[in-house]
C-alpha cells in the first residue's frame, strides 16, 4: 500500500487528479467539497473519502481507519 499526496489549487483540480491517479487508489478530500453541488455529488459517487479539516480528531480518525483498511486488505 502507498499514499500519494497532491497539493491542488482549486476544488476542480481533484477531478483531474482522479484521472491521473492509478486504479484502486482512493482520494481523500476536504469535506467542504461534498457541499459543492454537482462537484460534491461526483466526488461522493466516485468514492472519495471526505475529512473534516476543522475537527482535527475526526480527520485523524478517518485517515487512520483508511490506513488500517489499506493494510488489512493490502489495497493500494
Amino acid at each position: 500500500p502507498y499514499v500519494i499526496v497532491c497539493n491542488h489549487q482549486a476544488s476542480l483540480d481533484l477531478l483531474g487528479m482522479v484521472e491521473v491517479i492509478p486504479e484502486r487508489c482512493v482520494p481523500i478530500a476536504k469535506k467542504e467539497l461534498l457541499y459543492m453541488g454537482t462537484v460534491g455529488w461526483a466526488c461522493w459517487l466516485s468514492g472519495i473519502i471526505f475529512i473534516d479539516r476543522h475537527r482535527r480528531e475526526a480527520a485523524i480518525d478517518v485517515i487512520s481507519q483508511t490506513a488500517r483498511t489499506m493494510w488489512r486488505e493490502n489495497v493500494r
